[in-house]
């Protein structure tokens, strides 16, 4: 299972996955640890990251920014902001959504911000799996804390049409805090005060803050505030409209008014500004030919940065102290300041967080990676594959959801808060409805966090009045899940069964020896307490617990008396549907036994039947949820055209890289006719071939500028056939010489070896001479072959074929060396020691049958003889003992 983290940031993305050894954050194609959220349509393939952001001059087809336009509608106020900042199309689609118009393939296209989000997806997906050597289908995705169910619910539908399963989508700031935490260990124990840290997350186009609380073992998030409309992108155009400004005075230049130049200018303004925050000195800016073939040059420093922006910088501490007074800490309470994002390394964005919060601000983090790294963490987490330190991770809502329904009587006020702001999560609760037909219910938000406040309307279906009349009872469970998106789970409906009769006692025997109770068939009576609890009332059921959820739960009111009514428990589990029907012969009379024999007891007067007490059956109820976004059908479909779309990048880029092979191809061997291979092809042939290169590329340029791919295969192959023989020829003069050396070596060592053997050197004296014949033919064979060789090659032309090729001689001295070393590498036979003349003893290595007792007369002999003539001392008086320090003699 793959471990893989995407924060998908404003302006870059990263990717970090989990391996052996910990964390790491992955670098794409081009060796960059980023890649930029852009996406480019040409005329014929898509351009994803990098090499999106590198088509300049293709603006009107340039997707950026598409962060902010996911999930949201066309007539939203937030909307029609961003989109004066982006340089493509944007057009109003059907139910109120946004599109965004490109030309692809030659003709203009609608993309939803869902579809342009999985596209670069897709690239990051491919990126990690290129990593990893391994295909990615978990993930965890980041997204802002302030992000709306319904641009959640569009995170996850992009994650859909990029084939990926999103395991969690995690909050910006508890990504960064995770990552924090979950390395430290000194953090204070559960029982101890909690140790409160601050991260503020000032991205390209937000700023985020959240306070959290730190123990051992546990990250709990206590409040979180944000600005959506403020980040680093208000500081660029800041310094773009100074400079456009300044421009049109010196230049007489509108930079305003050229797509091109308005984004070459915003760049550079946005390398000006990172200069800035890292120097204090004049910083230049220069740009050649910026728009009308004109070059422009200003400079500015860091303190006329900030005068400059002083209003935006005011921003910086309202939602930061929002943050810490929803969390109901003071400035004391803090123990450190965390930033995160690229525009937090503004030293003015520093130095207002350190008033505001009392404390200088901490870079323990990598501003740039944290929040990739703490959602590959949380991948982990979720991944039954890995193995991770015990850290439990408490998120909160940023946002106050409400239902809404139809008030039946005039105190009933139709309206409840079900979710509050910083509200735990994941979490579910409970609503009691009494109805007598199907309802609806609508959720929306009811604080100034979202300009779009409806989140859905849930129809409750199949509702029926009681057997009297009255208004049934209706349970739902409504829950905020992993994501934060708000959900009407299930709905279910009480009922009540009509109370049955008693059954009449029957004739009862009793079998002393078993001392059992039974009936005639012989089953055993059952538990009265059993039969009680089957006939408990349907509240007393919500004491039980459902393991899909470990957080504490509380019933909310309910929408009949406005009562708020509290549990202790966990989510129940759903009740059977009639579970108790079956149980109406279970209850029998109770016997007493009054001695050990077997009797029959008497026939007594019947009593009044007792009405047994009401059964509770309860039906699961249908819920159709009406709930802005894309549908099934929707996704399918985008997933379908993503992979068409994926299928004719990669023929596109199969038959560029064919294309790109021929035009290489002739300019390499131009140049090198010039020079190398001038000399290794004759004057007609290179006039033949020249002629060839040159017609190449003048089609490669007129008819060849769009063919199939086959076309180029063809062309190729066609220039390689007059090519690939020169080039040869000319690799041979290069190899041939030092394969002929190395042969010549190899005779020159194998014919010292025959003239130490005919001197009879100890060294070859045990090779045979049939064997060292064998040696001689060969190395005569070799030689006579190398001269002959040698000779033919000399009189070729260098511009011809060889007479031999380097391949040849190496063969040819490979053999000899597998003729060749076996023999003059054979090891020499081992020596035996030699033997006592005196009195020849019995073999020393005590074998199985030898006569016992000889071995003190062994013994003694090999004592007195402990020194042979040569005075080489033999120890023999341990031989007779088997195994130990035995000499090896065969």
């Amino acid at each position: 299972m793959s471990v893989v983290g995407f924060d998908l940031g404003y302006q870059l993305s990263y990717i970090a996955v989990a391996r052996a050894g910990g964390i790491e954050t992955v670098a794409n194609e081009y060796s960059q640890r980023h890649t930029p959220s852009v996406v480019a349509f040409g005329e014929k393939l898509r351009f994803i990251g990098t090499s999106a952001q590198s088509q300049v001059g293709n603006v009107k087809n340039m997707v950026w920014g598409f962060k902010h336009l996911i999930g949201g509608k066309f007539s939203d106020p937030a909307v029609q902001e961003e989109i004066k900042r982006l340089p493509f199309k944007v057009v109003e689609q059907h139910d109120d959504r946004i599109g965004i118009k490109v030309t692809y393939l030659g003709e203009e296209q609608v993309f939803s911000p869902e579809q342009i989000m999985s596209i670069l997806l897709v690239q990051l997906k491919k990126t990690a799996e290129s990593s990893l050597n391994m295909k990615v289908t978990d993930c965890v995705v980041s997204i802002p804390l302030f992000f709306t169910d319904a641009q959640r619910r569009a995170m996850l539908a992009a994650c859909k049409m990029a084939s990926i399963n999103c395991l969690r989508l995690m909050n910006d700031t508890t990504a960064a805090a995770l990552a924090y935490g979950i390395y430290k260990q000194d953090l204070p124990e559960a029982s101890e005060k909690p140790r409160h840290v601050v991260f503020v997350d000032v991205g390209d186009s937000s700023l985020q803050v959240a306070v959290c609380a730190f123990n051992k073992g546990k990250l709990k998030v206590l409040a979180t505030a944000a600005d959506p409309s403020f980040g680093g992108r208000n500081f660029h155009e800041k310094l773009l409209t100074h400079f456009s400004g300044e421009f049109k005075k010196k230049y007489k230049i509108d930079t305003l008014t050229n797509p091109k130049a308005h984004l070459r200018l915003r760049n550079e303004c946005e390398k000006l500004k990172r200069l800035m925050s890292a120097n204090t000195t004049l910083i230049p800016m220069n740009i050649e030919c910026l728009m009308d073939d004109k070059d422009v040059s200003d400079r500015m420093k860091r303190a006329d940065f900030e005068e400059l922006c002083s209003d935006l910088l005011l921003r910086v501490s309202a939602p930061c102290k929002a943050a810490l007074q929803a969390s109901g800490l003071s400035k004391s309470n803090i123990t450190a300041v965390e930033i995160v994002g690229g525009s937090s390394r503004i030293p003015a964005v520093k130095h207002i967080l350190a008033e505001v919060f009392g404390r200088e601000v901490s870079t323990t983090l990598n501003q740039d990676e944290a929040v990739a790294r703490g959602c590959a963490l949380q991948c982990a987490m979720l991944s039954p594959t890995f193995k991770v330190r015990e850290f439990v991770v408490q998120d909160i809502t940023s946002c106050e959801i409400s239902l809404s329904w139809n008030a039946l009587t005039d105190e009933e006020e139709g309206h409840c808060v079900i979710f509050g702001r910083n509200h735990q999560l994941p979490f579910s609760k409970y609503l009691t409805f009494h109805r007598k037909e199907p309802f609806e219910l609508v959720a929306q938000y009811t604080s100034d966090c979202s300009k779009d406040v409806h989140l859905g309307k849930f129809i409750v279906k199949n509702v029926v009045p009681t057997a009297e009349g009255e208004s049934s009872k209706v349970k739902l469970r409504a829950k905020l899940d992993i994501h934060g998106i708000f959900k009407v789970m299930k709905a279910e409906l009480y009922e009540k069964l009509p109370p049955e009769p008693e059954p009449e006692p029957e004739k009862m025997e009793t079998t002393a020896e078993s001392g059992e109770t039974g009936d005639k068939d012989g089953t055993g009576k059952k538990d009265q307490q059993t039969a009680d609890s089957n006939a408990k009332a349907p509240d007393e059921h919500n004491a039980t617990s459902e393991p899909q959820s470990s957080e504490q739960e509380t019933e909310p009111p309910t929408a009949s008396d406005q009562q708020e009514t509290p549990m202790t428990t966990d989510e129940p589990q759903t009740p059977q549907p009639n579970d108790n029907t079956d149980n109406k012969d279970d209850n029998l009379d109770d016997v007493t036994l009054a001695n050990n024999k077997t009797k029959t007891v008497p026939e007594q007067q019947p009593e009044a039947k007792k009405p047994r007490k009401p059964k509770i059956q309860v039906v699961s109820l249908p819920i159709e949820s009406l709930i802005p976004g894309l549908s099934k059908s929707e996704i399918d479909t985008a997933l379908e055209m993503e992979g068409k779309m994926a299928a004719q990048d990669k023929q596109e880029k199969d038959k560029m890289d064919a294309k790109n092979a021929v035009e290489e191809y002739v300019y390499e061997m131009r140049d090198k006719l010039d020079m190398q291979l001038k000399n290794f092809i004759s004057e007609k042939d290179q006039g033949t071939f020249s002629r060839l290169l040159s017609s190449t590329e003048d089609w490669l340029y007129d008819e060849g500028e769009d063919q199939q791919k086959s076309t180029y295969i063809d062309k190729l192959v066609q220039l390689r056939t007059l090519g690939d023989p020169v080039v040869k020829r000319w690799k041979e003069s290069e190899t041939r010489p030092q394969a002929f050396d190395d042969l010549g070596r190899a005779l020159v060592h194998y014919r010292k070896i025959l003239d130490l053997y005919a001197q009879k050197h100890e060294l070859y004296d045990h090779i045979e001479e049939t064997d060292m014949k064998k040696v001689q033919e060969s190395v005569d064979t070799k030689q006579k072959w190398m001269e002959e060789k040698m000779h033919t090659q000399g009189k070729v032309a260098v511009h011809c074929d060889p007479a031999v090729y380097t391949s040849q001689i190496v063969y040819e001295r490979e053999n000899l060396q597998r003729t060749c070393d076996p023999i003059i590498n054979k090891p020499k036979p081992k020596v035996e020691p030699p033997k006592d003349e005196e009195k020849p003893t019995t073999d020393t290595t005590n074998k199985e049958g030898e006569n016992k007792q000889s071995q003190p007369e062994q013994q003694s002999t090999s004592t007195e003889s402990k020194t042979d003539e040569k005075g080489s001392k033999m120890d023999t008086e341990s031989q007779p003992n088997k195994g130990s320090n035995d000499m090896d003699l065969d």
